[in-house]
């Protein structure tokens, strides 16, 4: 007899390269408002601080994915970003030490329903229906960082139909990978599992059914999804 009173979720896991251990996700934070171009292609003031929000776990998309076009939006826009996983929790992390508490990093892509995001910003609304929706983040397998130093610099771009939309630097980012965790782990304990989206560089834009997405970060797997038709 089962100890739910309904079916428990599946857990959600990623790749990681190099083993057959899948890293389980917890919660998803994302960044906005983290490259000083994107910011200001959206009509905000780059001295503004990054905003946080969150998408649920089950948005999760695996890469090489057809994700189908979402509901209630014509305007379902792409952001390639620095994706951070956290291997060791705490709370008011030092940015010194915040390399130590990430397990590894990937590729992913923030999915949204712009036209809900500019309704909500204008009512001055939460983001979760342009942001939180389902297949809303599609992601490469995790390369373990090992000791390594936090991605500070290397290419990050994102084509649609082999032409290339999104190019710029990771160099580029306002808040660096140590400061969003430091920052972040302030107003919540970050834990084993957690996943960051650390924001997109300026040329976000529409896709339509059929378009093919290939998002590049350097020293990770291409990340590739398919629009579908509308679900």
């Amino acid at each position: 007899m089962s100890a739910y009173a309904v079916p428990a979720p599946e857990i959600v896991s990623i790749p990681v390269l190099g083993c057959a251990e899948r890293f389980p996700v917890r919660r998803i934070y994302c960044v906005g408002r983290n490259y000083a171009a994107h910011v200001r292609e959206m009509g905000g003031d780059e001295r503004d601080q990054p905003v946080f929000f969150q998408k649920p776990r089950d948005a999760i998309v695996q890469n090489g994915s057809t994700v189908p076009y979402p509901a209630l939006t014509e305007d379902l826009q792409y952001e390639i970003e620095l994706v951070l996983a956290v291997g060791r929790g705490g709370m008011n992390i030092p940015h010194r030490t915040a390399a130590e508490n990430v397990y590894g990093y990937a590729a992913g892509i923030d999915l949204t329903r712009r036209d809900l995001q500019l309704q909500a910003k204008k009512e001055g609304s939460p983001w979760d229906i342009a942001k939180a929706f389902d297949r809303s983040a599609p992601i490469t397998a995790i390369r373990p960082l090992d000791g390594a130093a936090l991605p500070a610099s290397g290419a990050i771009s994102l084509a649609v139909n082999g032409v290339t939309k999104q190019s710029a630097d990771l160099a580029e980012m306002i808040w660096s990978c140590a400061e969003i965790i430091a920052t972040l782990s302030t107003g919540d304990r970050l834990e084993p599992g957690d996943l960051i989206y650390t924001g997109t560089p300026a040329g976000v834009g529409p896709v339509q059914p059929g378009d093919r997405i290939v998002g590049h970060i350097d020293g990770l797997p291409e990340l590739e999804i398919t629009i579908g038709e509308k679900g």
